[in-house]
């Protein structure tokens, strides 16, 4: 069996831990991949041993075996024998372990007769046809990222976007709340399968666009509110603008410049969770008066000798 060194196929240490393992596989079948690379006999057999090598070194256990047996891991791994632990003196003749040859012999029977027989039939009841097409196998197409942007009114109603890559159109459609930063995985959308293998996936990026009135902490939402001065002071009525539309709220008499008022139920729907709301905090932003009049100074200078 032909030994082929993993590790050095993607460019990686025998110490390399898993996630090295998986970054430099993405890069490699990004760049040896069919689609990029249509014609060249060496990019696809590069893509195929990148695969090959991907299968063995991300899986725990074949990468075990690999490291242990070298060439031989998959005889072992299908054998379940250890290294030494596999009789071949009753395939191959006399207590010598030298096989013998003509009618009869040893080795017209356990091989074949006139050699057409074959030793992995023979140890593991598999034909060669079905080995070569295991190693023919269609190799599975790399995943793919991408990002996309939204608005947040868009992530607040849910929203559907047509995203255009490597040729093709794909509908993405975002349920309410989706946060930013947030993956999405759509399967089979990723790259191309190789000699019939299956496509990868795409992993989507959400992004949410800042919005020039609203903050978002998690599920909730914040924003300032302007309340005139003698609002603040007296206590009334004030219009809040919400992602749900306009609402009126109650100031409180003698609401100071900053105070944080919670309107429940009116921030940023639960993601995956119907009819859940996080909630609005407004803060308060008093607006001092401009341009007084000298009765509205005189007034106010009245107010203020209370106040010593």
């Amino acid at each position: 069996m032909t030994y082929k060194d993993y590790y050095s196929v993607l460019g990686v240490p025998a110490a390399a831990s898993a996630a090295e393992i998986k970054k430099a596989y993405r890069k490699l079948a990004l760049k040896y991949h069919p689609d990029r690379a249509k014609g060249d006999r060496g990019a696809e057999e590069k893509f195929k041993d990148i695969n090959e090598a991907n299968e063995v070194l991300s899986d725990p256990e074949k990468r075990k075996k690999y490291d242990r047996f070298g060439a031989d891991w998959k005889v072992y791994e299908q054998a379940g024998a250890q290294p030494g632990g596999f009789d071949w003196s009753k395939y191959a003749g006399d207590q010598g372990g030298r096989a013998r040859s003509g009618n009869g012999g040893a080795a017209g029977t356990a091989f074949g007769e006139e050699g057409g027989g074959d030793l992995f039939e023979l140890l593991f009841g598999q034909s060669s046809a079905r080995k070569r097409g295991r190693r023919n196998a269609g190799l599975r197409g790399e995943d793919l990222e991408a990002e996309t942007l939204f608005s947040l009114e868009e992530a607040y109603a849910g929203a559907t976007r047509l995203i255009h890559l490597h040729g093709q159109t794909i509908r993405v459609t975002v349920k309410p709340g989706i946060a930013d930063k947030q993956v999405l995985r759509i399967g089979g959308k990723g790259g191309a399968g190789f000699q019939g293998g299956a496509n990868g996936d795409l992993f989507l990026t959400i992004n949410i666009a800042p919005h020039p009135e609203f903050r978002r902490r998690g599920n909730d939402l914040s924003c300032d509110l302007p309340v005139g001065l003698y609002t603040a002071v007296l206590g009334g009525k004030s219009q809040a603008r919400t992602l749900r539309g306009t609402v009126n709220i109650d100031i409180p008499k003698e609401t100071p410049n900053n105070k944080e008022l919670r309107l429940v139920g009116l921030g940023m729907p639960v993601y995956g969770d119907k009819g859940a709301f996080g909630n609005l905090f407004v803060h308060i932003d008093v607006r001092v008066p401009e341009h007084l009049s000298g009765e509205e100074i005189a007034l106010f200078e009245k107010l203020a000798a209370l106040r010593k």
